[in-house]
């Protein structure tokens, strides 16, 4: 279970510093002016929508709700947004991750290749240097005792 883990970290480095991002510029371009909106449409005492909404769309065009939103009274409203919109972002991003970690131990390994193999021990077998070529660094040799068939599969060209 834990090459799950570590394969859809490795895998996913630079999907995960563009969702750490993407967070950022989100959290500028919309948490902040959704969160002196909720300010501003809080200032009575009840929750106003309509100031809400004529609020919320200038604010996101004018980029100048991230220098207000830290005035006194307002951050508290910039917050909690920021708060809920980090969970819903966090839950988004896991379920991505989720969906791509591999689904077993050998995903992305060549079918036939010798990446199953730790610390050169296909070399009690294999030779590295002559013989028949198996593969880049994979020979097999021709003076090993028993079995050297080699059965080669794929296409047949010719003209």
């Amino acid at each position: 279970m834990n090459y799950k883990v570590s394969k859809t970290l490795k895998d996913n480095k630079k999907s995960i510093i563009l969702i750490a991002v993407l967070w950022l510029i989100l959290t500028i371009v919309l948490v902040a002016p959704i969160g002196y909106s909720i300010g501003l449409a809080n200032q009575s005492g009840t929750f106003d929508l309509t100031i809400f909404l004529e609020n919320v769309f200038a604010e996101i065009v004018s980029f100048s709700s991230i220098s207000k939103v830290f005035s006194a009274g307002y951050i508290v409203y910039f917050g909690k947004t920021l708060l809920y919109f980090t969970i819903i972002y966090i839950i988004f991003a896991l379920i991505g991750l989720f969906k791509s970690r591999p689904k077993h131990e050998y995903t992305d390994i060549e079918h036939g290749s010798s990446d199953w193999s730790e610390n050169g021990e296909q070399y009690r077998i294999l030779s590295r240097n002559k013989g028949i070529i198996l593969s880049k660094h994979n020979y097999l040799p021709v003076d090993k005792r028993g079995n050297v068939n080699v059965l080669v599969v794929g296409r047949f060209w010719f003209w």
